[in-house]
């Protein structure tokens, strides 16, 4: 019996250790996605500029020129599908949510008869590609937990480099967008060609926002050198902005899913602390019975 109790205090003692780390891990990523959210708060409006310049500059040109970035291919045999999660775990399902929708995606489109080529940003989502058996052509690692904005135009420079060469003829990213640090929500949004490409569709509500609010239609926009060339400039830009927001926002959903993660695994290791503590209780109580019971029956035997 002894030897029990000894054993239950070692788990006792093992548990509240590891509650400790769950616990430090917990302000560790809180004080982590504060940074992130500032970052995404900053960022934001740039992007929103960059995306609403490039999708005036294209109205403006009317057709679209006919520059390699922007020609869009007539049939899409290949996919680009571009992976973002973690280089680490111990966040919940942040990393297999996001690798779930790229491969869900992967299947809808091997449907329909195209080739699939998978790329990841973060170590997670490359070694679960690789596991489930699906090649991916390109892995980029070592910065999730601050991304930074050379980390985007890397990513951006291969992508379109795929794209005008040919290699692939559609390039979509996937990565959790950041709500609360409860709440995370995959998103799946196409980067190009431009025309078909989905981010420049979420300015629209907050023009038709300022419309509402009375301020009119926005000034004629007098374009130089044409809209063209500034179209040119404009959508490596668009890309590299595109997917830099993308890594911010993954990088505070997985902070805050690791947040919430190592809060609940502190409350279990609680609930179990507890359980492990009534249980030793009981065995005490149990061998002190034995002893009694032990000292009464010697003592009616003496006598």
């Amino acid at each position: 019996m002894a030897t029990s109790q000894r054993d239950v205090r070692n788990r006792i003692s093992a548990v509240k250790n590891i509650q400790k780390i769950t616990r430090a891990m917990e302000m560790v990523a809180a004080a982590r996605l504060r940074r992130a959210e500032q970052r995404i708060e900053a960022l934001r409006p740039y992007a929103d500029a960059i995306r609403r310049m490039t999708r005036q500059a294209a109205e403006a040109a009317g057709d679209i020129p006919r520059l390699p970035i922007l020609v869009e291919h007539e049939n899409v045999n290949t996919v680009a599908l571009l992976v973002v999660a973690g280089d680490r775990g111990l966040a919940g399902a942040f990393n297999s949510n996001a690798v779930r929708a790229g491969v869900a995606a992967g299947r809808e489109h091997s449907a329909q008869g195209r080739s699939v080529r998978y790329y990841a940003s973060g170590r997670r989502p490359a070694s679960s590609l690789t596991f489930r058996g699906l090649e991916v052509a390109e892995s980029f690692t070592g910065y999730t937990d601050r991304p930074a904005y050379a980390d985007a135009r890397r990513i951006a420079e291969r992508a379109m480099a795929a794209y005008v060469d040919g290699e692939v003829d559609q390039v979509e990213i996937f990565y959790n967008g950041y709500v609360s640090p409860l709440t995370q929500v995959i998103r799946r949004e196409t980067l190009l060609p431009l025309q078909r490409a989905t981010v420049l569709d979420e300015d629209s509500g907050a023009e038709s926002e300022d419309r509402d609010r009375g301020e009119g239609p926005r000034a004629l926009v007098e374009y130089e050198p044409d809209p063209e060339e500034i179209l040119e400039r404009l959508v490596p830009d668009y890309v590299e902005i595109s997917i830099y927001r993308a890594l911010l926002e993954s990088t505070a959903s997985e902070h805050g899913a690791r947040m919430t993660a190592m809060r609940n695994a502190s409350e279990n290791a609680s609930t179990l602390i507890d359980d492990l503590t009534l249980q030793m209780n009981r065995a005490r109580q149990a061998e002190i019975t034995q002893e009694i019971m032990e000292v009464v029956a010697g003592a009616e035997g003496l006598g």
